[in-house]
């Protein structure tokens, strides 16, 4: 045999070698987790279609989605089983923290087993009680120079144009402005922050998020948009939205249609585990990319939920396939309350590490700290230079491979 080509065999054995256990759990989840959840969830489906009252034209119309959201233990024990001291800990929470929870994202929790990543990232805990942390790390309050902005950075900003959410994550950064009911900005705090837009001349990219701007009417999103995009200096427009994850039914063709007219329009969402990536998903996903616009992934890292190098793999490779870009990769925010999803650094860049070389770049994010007191974000690395100077360069490859480059 050529000995090119024998070395070439035994490389690809390695590397073969290197994503076996990886596929062993791709199998695995795919066939008994996500087969298995596919089942139980069209079964959940059916199970609240029946105490609603609702047929397939509802359960597809968000407004029906919106109308019907669990918000009540008294309601969710009906469909989870609950013990106790859940019932009486959730009721607890709900006086100091909001939550709730679509039909459509309830049809995908494990009535069973509380612990499961879906319920987690929806229902409350007793971790909550925890008061360590702060309500605004952010900085939020500091950094906005006019109504609804919050800016951080010489050229964008963000505008916030409502506390309204489809489900009130548990992880929430901005739990503090959740509030006992939804609220909209005013039309005179909204057009107060557009003023400060087009008064700023250094502004190019304006982010529009909330809570959720998609809770808005599209009337009233197409509003703000319009307005901005009449704004000659800004260049793009970003929307940051969690509905394709937890109400996809919000993703309709009028919205899609209606976004196309704003090009350069972008969208960021936030999957955190592969059971956010059903099927309904993946076509909210994809009728936004058919409209042309190119979406993007922003994970948080969540303790117990995706801090796990293998899950993560499987989810951004899943988003690819949805046709999201895997963007950021947050770490938690010291937020009150939600402590027990905290990580540690390391234990982030140990996972950042794995990925490179084992997933395409595609699927490799970029791994983000956001600094307190609103100072903007942090890009986090694995050390993969080990020596430099002004003549050579000694790094680390993905596999811990030592090289070095002559200048």
């Amino acid at each position: 045999m050529d000995p090119n080509r024998e070395k070439s065999l035994h490389r690809a054995e390695e590397l073969r070698g290197e994503i076996e256990d990886y596929l062993r759990f791709k199998d695995e989840f795919l066939r008994e987790t996500a087969e298995k959840r596919d089942i139980i969830s069209k079964k959940h489906k059916q199970e609240l279609m029946e105490y609603f009252g609702a047929d397939e034209e509802n359960w597809n119309d968000w407004h029906w989605q919106l109308c019907n959201r669990i918000s009540s233990v008294s309601l969710l024990a009906k469909f989870i089983r609950l013990t106790d001291a859940q019932t009486k800990m959730i009721k607890e929470i709900s006086k100091k923290y909001r939550w709730a929870a679509t039909p459509y994202y309830l049809s995908l929790m494990d009535y069973e087993d509380m612990d499961y990543p879906i319920n987690k990232m929806a229902l409350p805990s007793a971790q909550e009680r925890d008061t360590s942390g702060e309500l605004d790390p952010m900085g939020e309050e500091h950094t906005n120079p006019a109504p609804c902005i919050t800016r951080r950075y010489p050229n964008r900003l963000i505008i916030n144009v409502t506390s309204s959410c489809a489900m009130f994550c548990r992880h929430c950064q901005r739990r503090r402005l959740i509030g006992e009911a939804d609220r909209i900005e005013s039309e005179e705090n909204i057009a107060a922050a557009i003023d400060y837009v087009r008064n700023a001349g250094e502004i190019r990219d304006v982010l529009i998020t909330g809570g959720d701007p998609m809770m808005l009417p599209d009337e009233l999103l197409e509003r703000i948009i319009s307005r901005i995009r009449e704004i000659p200096h800004v260049e793009i427009i970003r929307i940051g939205t969690r509905v394709p994850v937890t109400m996809p039914q919000r993703i309709t063709p009028g919205l899609a249609g209606m976004l196309k007219k704003y090009h350069p329009l972008f969208i960021n969402t936030q999957f955190n585990h592969p059971g956010e990536l059903t099927k309904e998903a993946m076509e909210a996903c994809n009728r936004l990319a058919d409209a042309g616009i190119p979406l993007g992934n922003q994970m948080v890292f969540l303790k117990g939920i995706n801090n796990d190098k293998y899950i993560v793999q499987l989810l951004n490779e899943g988003l690819l396939r949805a046709r999201v870009r895997p963007y950021y990769i947050f770490h938690p925010k010291q937020v009150t309350g939600t402590k027990h999803f905290q990580i540690s650094v390391e234990e982030g860049l140990r996972i950042m590490k794995y990925l490179r070389g084992h997933t395409s770049g595609l699927a490799i994010p970029q791994y983000i700290v956001n600094a307190p007191d609103g100072l903007g974000k942090i890009p986090l690395l694995p050390d993969y230079i080990k020596e430099s100077d002004e003549t050579h360069v000694r790094l680390c490859t993905w596999e811990d491979k030592e090289v070095e480059i002559i200048y």
